[in-house]
């Protein structure tokens, strides 16, 4: 998965499940696009308590990967 702590440029994707989330999490580790799952903050959201963090430089590619799979697009927060 990669080390994601030496960088503070991230893109948060909140899905409206845990469902999604963790088919989401499968389809990125499986294209090899480090993410994370961390708790999303109160501030934004209380819905699904988890969301995926990945770089801000890999976002295109992540959303590229999920539109090609189907899956609904996340809502995105930049951290």
């Amino acid at each position: 998965m990669g080390d994601m702590t030496t960088s503070d440029e991230y893109t948060m994707l909140l899905f409206p499940s845990i469902n999604h989330v963790l088919k989401a999490e499968k389809l990125l580790a499986q294209r090899d696009i480090p993410n994370k799952l961390i708790p999303v903050p109160r501030s934004i959201s209380s819905d699904c308590g988890v969301c995926i963090r990945i770089f801000r430089k890999t976002r295109e590619e992540a959303l590229s990967i999920l539109s090609l799979t189907g899956m609904e697009m996340p809502e995105m927060h930049d951290l």
